[in-house]
């Protein structure tokens, strides 16, 4: 023997300090304040990895590793959301957020396909509804970050602060001043029913190039915005106006020949997927006032469907 002592093997960490069940919740979280899934993705992993960083006596140290995780997630999301306005300046035409599938149809982006895609782990309710996504990216991301965590996750606001560097009171002002912000922004939705046979009358109307139809269907003041971030082909400003938006819907269906629809689910809404030769090119969330569309989102960009690609 030469007296040199030899390291234990470390075994298994204990069931507490394993978290991995908190992945679900956590990409939750992370969606709504990111409105990207990608993004959501990066924000989790980074906060596991530094969990798994820490030492196994630091890890039992801590009494809650799902509030702690939740904790690194939202300040990391705070800070991807402070970046992402200046990133955001720079991208090429409109950004909207990232379009889910409906996951009773889409696991992995292929149907019947039972994999661990994030996509399958969203809870698709009200809060991740397109118009909502919308209205929280007109926030700062302190209110954002206070507003989803207490009002959608019930986290208290003494838990906020330490997530925010801000007081419990001003967490509470920064919840109360994004609220303001949803119910100015937000409309009364139609039944799911009447928004679900709307689209279908458009998706027929569309396939019928019938501009008059269209018109019908649009509320006077309606807008369209378009995604395509510099990589394909997209309107670069909002078109506004039902005889506007029916005109261009008719020319994109010019310039697209053997383009196909479906009505699917967009983000727990009904919406429209666009396809050209197995490949998605088109994912349209829709928001609309009694049995009229108000505004609807097209998202382009190919880094953001792939989820959406057989």
């Amino acid at each position: 023997m030469n007296g040199s002592r030899t390291e234990p093997e470390r075994g298994p960490a204990p069931a507490a300090a394993r978290p991995e069940g908190e992945y679900r919740q956590l990409i939750n979280v992370a969606y709504r304040l990111l409105g990207s899934l990608a993004e959501a993705e990066d924000a989790v992993q980074e906060a596991f990895a530094r969990w798994y960083a820490m030492s196994g006596p630091q890890q039992e140290a801590v009494e809650a590793p799902g509030a702690w995780l939740t904790t690194v997630v939202g300040r990391i999301c705070l800070d991807v959301l402070g970046s992402a306005r200046a990133r955001r300046e720079r991208y090429v035409g409109e950004w909207i957020p990232e379009p889910l599938p409906e996951t009773t149809e889409w696991l992995n982006g292929r149907p019947g396909d039972g994999g661990t895609d994030p996509a399958e782990r969203i809870a698709l309710d009200e809060s991740v509804d397109m118009a909502f996504l919308v209205v929280l990216e007109s926030m700062t991301p302190a209110e954002r970050v206070a507003f989803i965590l207490h009002d959608v996750f019930r986290y208290p606001f003494t838990e906020l602060a330490t997530i925010v560097g801000r007081t419990p009171a001003a967490c509470r002002q920064l919840a109360s001043s994004a609220r303001r912000r949803v119910r100015a922004a937000r409309a009364p939705e139609p039944p799911t029913g009447l928004q679900a046979r709307v689209i279908k009358d458009f998706k027929q109307a569309w396939e019928a190039q019938d501009i008059a139809a269209l018109v019908d269907l649009l509320n006077p003041d309606a807008t369209v915005v378009v995604d395509g971030g510099g990589l394909v082909g997209a309107a670069l400003r909002p078109i506004t106006g039902a005889a506007e938006i029916a005109r261009y819907i008719v020319a994109i269906g010019d310039m697209a020949p053997g383009m196909t629809l479906q009505v699917t689910s967009v983000n727990g809404r009904p919406g429209l997927v666009a396809r050209r030769g197995g490949t998605t090119v088109t994912v349209a969330a829709f928001a609309l006032a009694d049995d009229r569309i108000t505004h609807i989102w097209a998202v382009r960009n190919p880094e953001k469907l792939q989820p959406w690609t057989e």
